[in-house]
């Protein structure tokens, strides 16, 4: 690589050198636009000035300068020549210096400021800047002042060919549908080169298929990927690796390549029948199957993939069509036969389908290549199975009159064993569905007898289960629903439909309707209810009432009479005689009640009862009602107020068995001891209920009077608390007036769960003289005082 640069820098610098050498600087630095021309504007010496004027005469231009160009990636061992910068006003005399200034001076591009000369110091690449632009002045070599006005110039980076195709998205993946035609377009690959596409051939690139080859070909310039074979079977090969080449310079001799890999994938096509793996199939099965049960399965492959690969199964032939059925497994692609109808050994051993695979999802381009289907032939065989029995009948339907007689026989049911050994069979009835035990069957003949009587108008149908069981196999057994229906028979004599009771008014006119009944039956004859109705036989000229039968089977009682009086008669009794259409005839004698009542002139009841004369005049017996029950209630209002008054009259004493200590309130303050003089006044405790009088008790009612206790007299604040609390102690205990409770246990409870226990010798179980109470010196100084002033009771009484 280093030497083939060297051998193209050589070649293209050899010319310039050359044009360099031959030529003076003013035609090197020839200008490409003639308008920018710099004057010298210095001053020409004396001696010389004949010379000068003759080359002014000439019409010279100060300098003019022609875009520079450098190549990129020079690195030789001294600096490049890039150009030279000179002016008219430049005598030789060394008083002229050029000044570079602008992209890259100083660092990229140094100038001979007295030559004029401008070389490249370091190595330039155009693909990180392809130009520079620099600005350049003569000034005076003294004074530095400028002697024309400064102007720009552009220094351009020539390209090489230094950079190498790229393939920036690859490796690649492009699929094609296998079987396709030559020629079929695949993908578009693209590479790029960074080097200059203006400058020479350097980015001009040419494609390649460098690994692939017969299988695919490429565009050279487009780079179009194409199938070079048709009809590429993906069940032969699915997956090809092309490799594919990107070379510069249009692809001659010296050129920069680079290269990627293209994965191209074959999708499937339906291009493959189903073929079936074998063309019979042996299958069995017992005749005991369940319904939907698989027989077997069948399979035909298909080397298609997907979609492609699915198919549907018939069965398109054979002996079994209407027992059997075939379905597809989607997930397994393959056929499975079921049982459609119940299968029978003794009647048919075997069956022969011929079923068929088809494709679901046919590419009409490859119909030519035949039919995408196939068959095969599928031979079942029934195995011999012990079966239950089977009734003669799926269900019975059986009728008996409701008078039937016990031990009558109601029906019968038959049932064989279907295998060949025909074992006999035992009948039984399901006692779960026949819980009162109205039947029995005889276990040979299964003939179904009447246990207990039958009443139709209980229950109309019974609905039980017979068991048949095999003898030798008690496992095999079989139920059948038998329906028993019971027939009517007339019974049941006719009677009221309801409980009737007709008003007859006082001003009632003859011939007037009281009352219209009906009759009800509870047998069920066929043709309907037919009653006949007439009153009894010694009543058959009533001188009150008639009857008279209407058309839709009911009867109307009439008055014959008017002048009816409830004070001499408030109530008429009419048996009524009914009978049915019945074979035998069957009938009953019910009695209608008619009460005389008290009516308005419409015919509107009021009153039926004969108390009503006595009521006084305007009060009826509601009213009557309503002020006995304001009466009850005022009682009831009265004794409640009487009770509530005698509560509130009780005396407000405390009963004996009642706790006095549920009145008392407890505090959680604790007092200062003897120190604290500000909590509470000695004086008061010393004298509670006051110096000159008696303060009574206000929780109870005193029974007896007593005199008041003599308070004590103001004692200095040193007085012994004990001896004060005795005192009072005493006088309580012989108050007859206070409660039996004493009231100073207060004081003796302190609670518990205390850590120092209890400081009061109330309930202490030891004598004074065992007591030590130089331990609460240790508590800190308020019961270190207690303690002492314990020390010195103890001391005194020894004493």
């Amino acid at each position: 690589m280093p030497e083939r640069l060297a051998e193209m820098l050589l070649d293209l610098w050899t010319p310039l050198i050359i044009l360099w050498i031959t030529l003076p600087p003013c035609i090197y630095m020839a200008p490409m636009n003639q308008s920018q021309v710099l004057t010298s504007g210095s001053r020409l010496e004396p001696n010389r000035q004949s010379e000068e004027q003759r080359i002014l005469n000439r019409s010279k231009r100060g300098w003019v300068w022609n875009q520079m160009f450098v190549l990129e990636e020079f690195s030789g061992p001294e600096p490049i020549l890039v150009g030279r910068l000179h002016t008219d006003l430049d005598p030789g005399s060394k008083k002229i210096k050029y000044i570079l200034s602008g992209d890259g001076a100083g660092t990229i591009f140094q100038i001979n400021d007295i030559t004029g000369d401008i070389h490249a110091i370091k190595r330039l690449d155009r693909e990180e800047k392809a130009e520079y632009t620099l600005t350049a002045q003569a000034v005076d070599w003294e004074t530095n002042k400028p002697l024309e006005p400064p102007s720009e110039f552009i220094i351009k980076v020539q390209d090489i060919n230094d950079n190498a195709p790229e393939f920036l998205n690859g490796p690649y993946h492009a699929t094609v549908p296998e079987m396709s035609i030559l020629g079929t377009s695949v993908t578009n690959v693209t590479a790029t080169d960074a080097d200059d596409p203006v400058y020479g051939n350097s980015a001009k690139l040419v494609y390649s298929i460098l690994e692939g080859q017969p299988y695919f070909s490429i565009e050279p310039e487009t780079a179009i990927i194409k199938t070079a074979l048709p009809n590429m079977d993906r069940e032969a090969k699915e997956e090809y690796l092309v490799v594919i080449q990107a070379k510069d310079m249009g692809g001659h001799s010296g050129g920069l390549s680079g290269t990627t890999t293209l994965t191209v994938t074959l999708t499937d096509v339906n291009d493959n029948p189903p073929k079936f793996a074998q063309s019979l199939y042996h299958f069995s099965v017992p005749e005991d199957v369940v319904l939907g049960a698989a027989v077997g399965r069948v399979k035909a492959n298909d080397q298609d993939i997907g979609e492609n690969a699915q198919s549907s199964y018939d069965i398109i032939d054979g002996d079994g069509t209407a027992l059997f059925e075939i379905t597809a497994d989607a997930q397994a692609q393959d056929g499975i036969i079921r049982l459609r109808k119940p299968l029978d050994f003794e009647t048919k051993k075997s069956y022969t389908l011929k079923v068929e695979a088809a494709n679901v999802h046919v590419d009409p381009r490859f119909s030519g290549r035949g039919p995408f289907k196939d068959t095969a032939t599928v031979k079942i065989v029934v195995e011999d199975a012990d079966e239950p029995p089977v009734f003669s009948s799926p269900t019975y339907l059986l009728e008996v009159h409701e008078n039937a007689a016990l031990n009558s026989v109601i029906g019968q049911v038959t049932a064989r064993d279907p295998d060949i050994t025909s074992s006999p069979i035992r009948f039984s009835i399901d006692r779960h569905t026949d819980l009162e035990r109205q039947f029995n069957i005889n276990a040979d003949d299964g003939k179904i007898t009447l246990a207990t009587p039958l009443d139709r108008e209980l229950s109309v149908w019974h609905n039980i289960t017979i068991i048949a069981t095999e003898i030798r196999n008690h496992s095999q057994i079989s139920r059948v629903p038998v329906a028993i229906k019971v027939l009517d028979v007339n019974d049941n004599a006719p009677e009221f439909a309801s409980e009737y009771e007709a008003f007859l008014c006082e001003n009632g006119k003859p011939g007037q309707v009281i009352q219209t009944v009906s009759a009800m039956d509870k047998d069920d004859p066929k043709n309907g209810h037919y009653f006949l109705y007439s009153l009894l036989p010694e009543m058959a000229n009533n001188p009150n009432f008639t009857i008279k039968k209407n058309e839709d089977n009911s009867l109307s009682i009439l008055a014959k009479h008017n002048g009816f009086n409830r004070q001499k008669q408030e109530v008429y009794l009419l048996p009524i005689i009914i009978s049915d259409s019945g074979n035998p005839p069957l009938s009953s004698t019910s009695t209608l009640t008619i009460r005389v009542c008290g009516c308005s002139r419409d015919g509107v009841v009021q009153s039926c009862n004969v108390e009503a004369y006595v009521l006084p005049i305007g009060l009826s017996m509601g009213a009557l009602i309503a002020i006995l029950a304001c009466i009850i209630l005022l009682l009831v209002i009265v004794v409640l107020f009487v009770t509530l008054r005698r509560h509130k009259n009780e005396p407000l004493i405390i009963k004996d068995d009642e706790d006095v200590r549920e009145n008392i309130i407890r505090y959680d303050d604790e007092g200062g001891g003897e120190e604290d003089t500000e909590a509470f006044d000695i004086a008061t405790l010393q004298n509670p209920d006051g110096i000159n009088g008696f303060l009574p008790r206000k929780d109870i009612k005193p029974d007896l009077q007593f005199m008041p206790r003599q308070g004590l007299a103001p004692v200095p604040n040193g007085v012994d608390v004990d001896e004060f609390i005795n005192v009072r102690l005493h006088e309580a205990d012989n108050d007859p007036t206070a409660p039996p409770y004493d009231s100073i246990q207060i004081y003796g409870y302190e609670g518990r769960g205390s850590v120092a226990g209890s400081l009061s010798s109330l309930e202490s179980t030891t004598s004074d003289s065992d007591q030590n109470f130089d331990y609460l010196s240790d508590w800190g100084p308020r019961f270190k005082r207690l303690g002492e002033l314990y020390s010195v009771g103890e001391s005194d009484k020894e004493t």
